[in-house]
């Protein structure tokens, strides 16, 4: 069976692992990423600890088929180029060529969310799927979209679901992301807890609003407190009108949710389900809603199986 190495290049921590054809992760490791070293030492890190994990696994370079990489920020998947990574301080570098070099294998890149996408596609909680979008809610909101077993490139935190709404990180106002991301969720949260000084919201942080994260919220909504489950029914509903749009444009198989918030399992997954099914066209719901199953390993996986080509044969 054939193997390849996927590298999870994050700001903060780089992770590879081998990785077979069929998606199953074997050995990996992971390095502190250290972006402040420049990108030289960087891309030198990433080259040392692909040869660290060869040879801690027992497999040479020459039993490698090829090398993904899946990055942070903008990339061009055709030249094999990081354009622009904002927490890594990479502008237009050529990693693919870099890497590719130093170990002598075919090595590919794309997007850290696309590949976490792939990874879900393959091995995950969309497997079989023949269409999927894998949205992960985070400090943004990262996502992927496969459709005729193909990555497509897409934007997805950043389709506008209100006119002249908040103002993204992006520049433009109402993004989608702008509403559903972990940092919407904890602004929402603080403008609940101050317009509601008794509330269990407000109380837990002892005064202090900046306290305030995703998780007091949902411990707050478990402690009965109205407030905070305002805050939650409110973003849910901002979750389900971005899901049916998608739905509505795209009818996948599988939508993937995965991120902080897919922790909680079922409890957000049927309330979701149920909103996403009022708004699709309608009114039914033909793409199932799963939560993510591959955690972190999912870009690793990902990244990896880049290398099996552009359609995923």
């Amino acid at each position: 069976m054939k193997q390849y190495l996927g590298i999870d290049l994050g700001g903060t921590n780089i992770a590879v692992g081998l990785v077979t054809e069929d998606g199953t992760l074997g050995y990996k490791d992971s390095v502190p990423t250290g972006s402040e070293r420049g990108v030289p030492a960087v891309l030198q890190t990433m080259i040392d600890l692909c040869q660290k994990v060869l040879a801690d696994s027992g497999v040479s370079l020459e039993e490698i088929t090829a090398i993904g990489i899946g990055s942070p920020g903008r990339c061009d998947t055709g030249q094999g180029i990081i354009k622009y990574a904002a927490n890594l301080g990479f502008r237009q570098v050529e990693v693919c060529k870099v890497l590719g070099e130093a170990l002598g294998r075919p090595v590919y890149l794309a997007n850290d969310a696309d590949c976490a996408a792939l990874g879900e596609y393959v091995a995950g909680a969309a497997k079989g799927a023949s269409s999927s979008i894998t949205v992960t809610l985070g400090t943004g909101l990262g996502g992927g979209v496969i459709v005729g077993d193909r990555l497509v490139n897409s934007e997805l935190g950043h389709m506008t679901i209100q006119f002249n709404g908040e103002l993204c990180t992006c520049g433009n106002r109402g993004c989608w992301e702008a509403y559903v991301s972990a940092t919407a969720l904890i602004r929402q949260a603080k403008e609940a807890a101050r317009e509601h000084p008794r509330s269990r919201l407000a109380l837990n942080a002892g005064g202090d609003l900046e306290r305030i994260d995703g998780k007091a919220v949902f411990d707050a909504a478990d402690q009965g407190d109205e407030t905070a489950r305002a805050v939650i029914v409110t973003y849910c509903r901002y979750l389900a009108i971005g899901l049916a749009n998608l739905i509505d444009v795209l009818l996948p198989d599988v939508i993937v949710l995965g991120g902080g918030i897919s922790a909680r399992g079922d409890e957000m997954l049927a309330p979701i389900t149920e909103l996403v099914r009022e708004a699709v066209f309608g009114q039914e719901l033909t793409t199932k809603l799963a939560i993510a199953t591959l955690g972190n390993d999912a870009g690793i996986i990902g990244a990896a199986l880049l290398g099996r080509g552009v359609g995923l044969q």
